[in-house]
């Protein structure tokens, strides 16, 4: 059994764990970042906002394209796994010790053709242009697919055939020696927290169509994969029907073909979702996100996982906060980071609520009570060095979690993650380009002394 948090612990962590909100990708096939996000840390907000606030301009037609810069065509060739300090296709780092691991994540690691350690990515905010500039190599590499319908995610790539935006991000990491990653986020189409998209039976007959395209353009692509399944829409489910029972929630799911057996309801949508990535592109990995704003009370949210069919994924989502945490401590908070004053910055020592090990003991839980998966953290907030002054200013605000994460990653792994995928969830949070170097020193480091996976 994992460890159990005081009861004022576990209430806190439960504000400052709901992370998200959508993005919105420009023309052209690239991506932009998002300006959602869950409202004062509250039990009772969610998302609000889910657009995008930053788009790019045209693809490329020569190499992959992401954030608008070119890669030139080079492929790098995945990882063969197994190595020792040095990389083949792009990923470094390479096992540690020599051993190979049998549990959940290095199972799924291996799967995915990486190495026997904790796998290290980056996300929206980062383009492509700076992870070359600064000779990242990062595991993962995860973009948003947001909305349904006209000038949506599928044709973000004016002029080309529905769904080349997939397969414009897939090329873009395998220049880098990455795995794509993408977070599906069309529940939001009508509006952040807004359910009656599914009772909408024409908006959600597009719902699946596009999901359909999105495995049907990874089955294409034909190499392993990551997709995480609609981060908040799950709390809001929770947290907006009685009883938090997703029975008890209509939706339009036996409208797809591929479905047509499941029920018109939530638990038929989670495992609609599983579904059609089983029969289109086996080699994809999936998860779900766990939304602890849905309920106040963790083992509610871990059934509620359960019964909408999250064990029978790959693995689970885990977040953290989707803004620098120095974005909220400002004063005044600025427009895009208003929410309820609580501790949003973690303390390294461990000694004082919230800390970083409250929270691997949460996550672990979330792992273990939903189908025993490995983790993977995702939109990881990036920040400045944890020595910066309280605050900061737009794309300079405080965060020390990739300080934390990167040098404690033995203790990610031990509380069964595979992966920390790091990403901006609003533009004017820090990224790459305005980290001062943090993320490329810290994660060099890493990799020349990686956490070994069980």
């Amino acid at each position: 059994m994992s460890a159990k948090l005081p009861l004022p612990s576990v209430l806190l962590l439960c504000l400052l764990l709901s992370a998200c909100g959508g993005g919105s990708p420009g023309s052209g096939g690239t991506s932009g970042t998002t300006s959602g996000g869950t409202t004062g840390g509250s039990t009772t907000g969610g998302s609000t906002g889910g657009t995008s606030t930053g788009s790019t301009t045209g693809g490329s037609t020569t190499g992959a394209t992401s954030g608008g810069s070119t890669t030139g065509g080079s492929t790098g060739g995945g990882s063969t796994g197994g190595t020792t300090g040095g990389s083949t296709g792009g990923t470094t780092g390479g096992t540690t010790g020599g051993s190979i691991g049998t549990g959940p994540a290095a199972r799924l690691s291996a799967r995915l053709g990486r190495a026997n350690r904790l796998l290290i990515g980056l996300g929206e905010g980062n383009d492509l242009s700076r992870i070359n500039s600064q000779a990242l190599r990062p595991d993962i590499y995860d973009r948003y697919l947001t909305g349904i319908g006209t000038g949506q995610w599928p044709e973000y790539v004016p002029g080309a055939p529905r769904g080349e935006y997939v397969n414009q991000v897939a090329a873009a990491a395998d220049s880098i020696g990455a795995i794509p990653m993408f977070t599906l986020y069309q529940m939001a189409a009508l509006g952040d927290g807004n359910l009656s998209i599914l009772d909408n039976r024409n908006v959600m007959t597009q719902y699946w169509s596009q999901t359909v395209l999105l495995f049907q353009r990874l089955a294409t692509y034909n190499r392993p994969a990551l997709v995480s399944f609609e981060p908040d829409f799950w709390g809001y489910v929770q947290q907006q029907t009685a009883g938090g029972d997703p029975t008890a929630r209509f939706a339009w799911v036996n409208i797809t073909p591929e479905c047509a057996t499941l029920p018109n309801d939530v638990t038929g949508v989670g495992r609609c979702l599983v579904r059609i990535a089983r029969q289109y592109a086996p080699r994809v990995a999936v998860g779900f996100p766990p939304s602890t704003f849905g309920d106040p009370v963790q083992a509610n949210v871990e059934a509620f996982m359960n019964r909408i069919g999250a064990a029978t994924a790959d693995f689970v989502t885990m977040q953290t906060l989707d803004r620098d945490a120095g974005c909220f401590e400002a004063v005044p908070q600025p427009s895009y980071c208003q929410r309820v004053r609580i501790p949003y910055y973690w303390d390294e020592s461990n000694q004082t609520s919230p800390n970083f090990r409250e929270h691997f003991a949460a996550a672990q839980s979330f792992g273990r009570a939903i189908g025993n998966l490995p983790l993977v953290w995702w939109q990881t907030p990036m920040g400045q060095p944890a020595a910066s002054s309280l605050g900061g200013r737009s794309k300079r605000w405080r965060d020390n979690r990739v300080n934390y994460f990167l040098t404690h990653a033995s203790e990610l792994v031990a509380a069964g993650g595979m992966a920390v995928v790091f990403s901006t969830g609003e533009p004017n949070q820090t990224d790459i380009s305005s980290d001062d170097g943090q993320f490329q020193r810290l994660s060099n480091a890493y990799l020349l002394a990686p956490a070994a996976l069980p």
